[in-house]
């Protein structure tokens, strides 16, 4: 197994180097930071001393290769607009991205799962077909719409939950329950279809036959063979939601990375929209680590092979 955590880890240098490479190039290509940052009326001077003073006088493969060896000493840069070290500022905004993410997720999971799961062995019956109707209801309905109509609901109409900011439960209720939506429909979905089709394996039947009870056979056989795509989506869906849900965080005025990483790409703080990025691609190695480690956990043979 640790041979196989370390292949997976020195597998994701590229992918890091890869993001890094194209975030630093379309940044750099986005204009001129002399003519975006200081006033109109700066004098050459004071332009000439910006471009000494960050770097920018060098052509951009020298930049870039400055950045990776500061990157390399746990440098980030310093953010244009914070005038502090770009990991700080992302690094104080991270808490609340995981704390609306991991509330979210678990709404997701804690429902979708039980929900396919029933839908799939009570085919066809009234809960089958009112869950399978709100799961095509949550991927139909584009998420900023979703959370305004919550505010319209439940913050402005019946005033049972704030509209924004962060700091108390009934705060974290109408955007998690945004962001969670979407993922719900999807791990229902996919909950279903995966059991429905291990539902119909010879071995179930011969679980059945051998006298095992439903919630045995349900849950012992068919959930854990049904749980590997399952696996994957939430391991990938939880690095989309560690990009910051930008659009949720956005609409609730949640202080994460994602309302962050928008705010700096506004005001062209290109420390801070690297340092954010860099740091959710390497939650995604994380994530797809871990997921290798469940593979094995759920499949021996993924063992095996690797």
């Amino acid at each position: 197994m640790a041979s196989v955590v370390l292949s997976r880890l020195v597998q994701a240098v590229p992918s890091v180097l890869g993001v890094t490479l194209i975030a630093f190039v379309l940044l750099q290509a986005s204009g001129d930071l002399t003519t975006l940052l200081l006033p109109a009326e700066a004098s050459d001077e004071v332009r000439a001393a910006f471009r000494r003073a960050y770097g920018l006088d060098e052509p951009i493969p020298v930049q870039y290769l400055h950045y990776l060896s500061r990157l390399a000493q746990g440098d980030f840069g310093r953010s244009f607009a914070y005038n502090r070290p770009a990991s700080q500022v992302v690094l104080e905004r991270l808490p609340a991205t995981l704390e609306l993410s991991a509330v979210a997720m678990a709404i997701a999971v804690a429902l979708a799962i039980p929900a396919g799961i029933i839908s799939a062995v009570r085919r066809n019956s009234l809960f089958d077909r009112l869950s399978m109707g709100v799961v095509l209801l949550g991927q139909s309905v584009p998420t900023f719409w979703l959370g305004m109509l919550l505010i319209l609901v439940f913050a402005v109409q019946f005033q049972v939950l704030p509209v924004s900011g962060r700091g108390s439960l009934a705060q974290l209720v109408l955007p998690s329950v945004t962001l969670a939506m979407w993922l719900l429909a999807l791990l229902a979905r996919l909950t279903r279809s995966g059991m429905l089709e291990v539902l119909s394996q010879d071995y179930i039947r011969t679980a059945r036959a051998k006298g095992l009870g439903e919630l045995s056979v349900t849950t012992r056989h068919a959930l854990r063979n049904t749980l590997i795509p399952i696996v994957t989506v939430i391991g990938l869906q939880i690095g989309s939601l560690l990009g910051g849900a930008v659009m949720t965080e956005t609409v609730f005025a949640w202080p994460g990375i994602g309302t962050l990483v928008l705010d700096s790409i506004l005001k062209r703080d290109y420390p801070v929209v690297l340092a954010a990025l860099i740091m959710v691609a390497a939650g995604f190695v994380l994530i797809n680590l871990l997921i290798d480690v469940l593979y094995a956990y759920l499949d021996p043979r993924v063992k095996r092979s690797a």
